[in-house]
């Protein structure tokens, strides 16, 4: 089964920017109570897009510097790339289908 990659401020450009696929990543930090709802849903979408999409998170509170350069300020929020440039951004905990329905449109 796959899992989510966990992107790091060293494997943001390789695996993000990079990518020639799609890429949705979660930004999320362990106190956040939202970001625990959607957590299950990234890990679900990680198995479900498997080789269409990369599913990754960000831990905020261990890579501020990617956080700070994309302008999250407010956690959860779901960022998909495509071309190694944001195309959407989704801010707060929401249904799957929501997050799948946008991706969907860059697949």
């Amino acid at each position: 089964m796959a899992q989510p990659l966990h992107i790091t401020e060293g494997s943001y450009q390789t695996e993000v920017l990079e990518s020639k696929i799609p890429v949705v990543i979660d930004f999320w930090a362990t106190w956040c109570g939202p970001c625990k709802m959607i957590a299950p849903i990234i890990d679900e979408m990680a198995n479900e897009f498997e080789g269409r999409a990369k599913i990754c998170k960000v831990d905020v509170d261990n890579n501020q510097s990617i956080a700070i350069q994309l302008g999250i300020r407010s956690i959860p929020t779901v960022m998909i790339f495509k071309d190694g440039k944001v195309v959407d951004t989704i801010v707060g905990a929401v249904p799957k289908q929501q997050i799948v329905a946008r991706l969907n449109e860059y697949l």
